[in-house]
């Protein structure tokens, strides 16, 4: 009951802040990043990724390994995805199915449904797919709950190119799921280059036409930074620098 009535709260202070209202971190959201950073999953420092850029932090969802942090970093996806008013109604979520793309999704689509039942008393299925067709057995590629006819809610850790996502996307559609948002644990939230004003999650939703919901993004993270007395001002710095210079 106590995580339903934070979700919703959560929801009210979301509209709010969408109507131009100032908005403080939501509490599930502090705790994810305090424990991504206990874990080591979340790093400040200097960071080349893919793209050429020099990134002030960096977030590697593969080292969440341990029981404990798995259990956490279940019931934050949970949280993120019930306080979302694009992938909940009313108390009531807008799937019946998690599906976990292989392989990182696989895990974390198995947390995110355990966690809905036990913070939240919401069941729902469960599905995943394999890289390769199986040839014996069951056979096939996908695993789990039927998802024919069902609304499926995919989930990952974070968005870079969009690819995987799209792929799952196409997969569901060809067996008559109807994939209706995607869950991540972090939205970097910056533009995809210089020319292009849109993120990588913005694309997602934009093509697919479906919600993408994070459980923290790039703007909490500066937020994070801005109350907690546990880094100096020029982590806060260098992070404000990198969002104003590629942020959406």
């Amino acid at each position: 009951k106590e995580g339903i009535n934070s979700a919703r709260e959560a929801v009210v202070r979301r509209r709010k802040d969408e109507e131009g209202e100032s908005q403080a971190i939501e509490s599930y959201q502090r705790d994810f990043l305090e424990f991504a950073l206990d874990e080591g999953v979340l790093k400040f420092g200097s960071f080349v990724l893919k793209s050429g850029r020099t990134s002030p932090y960096f977030f590697n969802a593969g080292l969440f390994s341990s029981g404990s942090a798995l259990h956490k970093l279940g019931r934050s996806y949970a949280a993120a995805i019930m306080a979302s008013d694009k992938l909940v109604e009313n108390g009531i979520p807008a799937f019946d199915v998690v599906f976990g793309p292989a392989y990182k999704g696989i895990s974390l689509g198995a947390l995110v449904c355990a966690s809905l039942y036990s913070d939240f008393k919401v069941e729902t299925s469960f599905a995943y797919n394999r890289k390769e067709a199986k040839d014996h057995g069951e056979g096939g590629i996908l695993v789990g709950a039927s998802m024919v006819g069902k609304r499926v809610l995919i989930v990952d850790d974070v968005i870079t190119a969009g690819t995987a996502i799209r792929e799952s996307h196409g997969m569901l559609q060809k067996i008559d799921a109807k994939p209706v948002g995607v869950a991540i644990a972090l939205d970097r939230a910056e533009k995809r280059s210089l020319e292009d004003p849109l993120s990588a999650v913005q694309a997602v939703a934009r093509d697919l036409d479906i919600p993408v919901v994070s459980i923290v993004a790039l703007p909490q993270l500066q937020e994070y930074l801005k109350q907690s007395p546990r880094y100096d001002d020029s982590v806060l710095k260098q992070v404000t620098e990198y969002r104003s210079q590629y942020g959406i």
